[in-house]
């Protein structure tokens, strides 16, 4: 087990110095779909209720070093009461987030804002912007490379600002966002020659498809762009009961096939995934797993049709 976790922590050493932080320095989800605030400032506020979402995520569990990511969201809509019918309406939200792989660590806290435009009483256009600030360490006590590097050979820590932009655009029974995150290219200090948080870009869209009041189909699609390296895209189909119990499944091009399931008490949901892993990674790990709550005070129009935040 010992060589094991040397040659794992010595990959991730190479992906994240010598590539000079080239490539994704954003944790991933696989149940994004659910917790879209967590991705796009633009949902701070967008449901006329208080909306708290918990996740954490144990990335290839069994290996010493692993991801290990979570987060912590809050959103509620300001109390100002539209001027006409379709004018803009406000929100505010609070992330928090927290980001362990190897010997780096991070730690995001940022606030959101969204205003909100309806243009026909179905179709909505809404902008926001996350401001805060990252907190990003390194460790470097047990780092091991095959010839001595004193660019990674000190630890450090140190606080950056942090801003991210998100747009969305909704119907009745349809999506598509847009995220640009780190828009702040800050140097990470005392990490490699050229190390710093670089731009990255996210699309996701999906669809509801009721065949009756009782089963709802849910595609969902989210392509994620790193500044370098490969494209990460998640196609995901949810499966609802009336608006109680949900089956998923979903596939990551570059790495797993996912599998998850939702269940709703009042107002209440609990949701657990499962990545089984496709790539040579599967031969010493046991999987990951995400686990999340939801809590809601608002109450569903109609408890045999699903009822989602991305449509209201």
């Amino acid at each position: 087990m010992q060589n094991k976790t040397r040659y794992f922590l010595l990959i991730h050493i190479i992906l994240f110095c010598k590539v000079l932080g080239f490539s994704q320095q954003l944790p991933q989800y696989s149940q994004w779909s659910s917790h879209q605030l967590s991705l796009n400032p633009a949902h701070a506020g967008i449901k006329n209720c208080l909306d708290v979402h918990s996740l954490y995520r144990m990335q290839w569990l069994g290996f010493e070093g692993a991801p290990k990511s979570g987060f912590i969201t809050f959103s509620t809509p300001l109390g100002i009461k539209r001027k006409t019918k379709l004018s803009a309406r406000h929100g505010i939200g609070v992330k928090v987030e927290v980001d362990n792989i190897g010997n780096f660590s991070s730690t995001r806290l940022n606030v959101a804002y969204a205003a909100h435009f309806n243009f026909t009483p179905d179709t909505r256009l809404s902008l926001g912007l996350y401001g805060g600030f990252v907190q990003f360490g390194y460790n470097s006590q047990n780092t091991i490379t095959i010839n001595p590097d004193p660019s990674i050979t000190k630890s450090t820590s140190f606080i950056k600002p942090d801003a991210t932009f998100g747009a969305w655009w909704n119907g009745k029974n349809y999506y598509f966002g847009l995220v640009l995150p780190n828009l702040i290219h800050s140097k990470w200090d005392n990490i490699g020659s050229d190390s710093k948080f670089r731009f990255h870009m996210i699309l996701n869209a999906g669809y509801r498809y009721s065949m009756n009041k009782k089963y709802t189909f849910l595609p969902a699609f989210i392509m994620r762009v790193p500044p370098a390296g490969p494209i990460s895209m998640d196609l995901n189909l949810l499966f609802d009961f009336q608006n109680q119990f949900g089956l998923g499944i979903g596939y990551r091009n570059t790495d797993a096939f996912l599998m998850m399931a939702n269940f709703k008490v009042k107002q209440l949901t609990i949701q657990y995934s499962f990545d089984f892993i496709l790539s040579p990674l599967r031969k010493g790990t046991l999987n990951t797993h995400e686990v999340s709550l939801i809590f809601t005070t608002c109450k569903s129009k109609n408890t045999k049709l699903t009822q989602c935040p991305l449509f209201e």
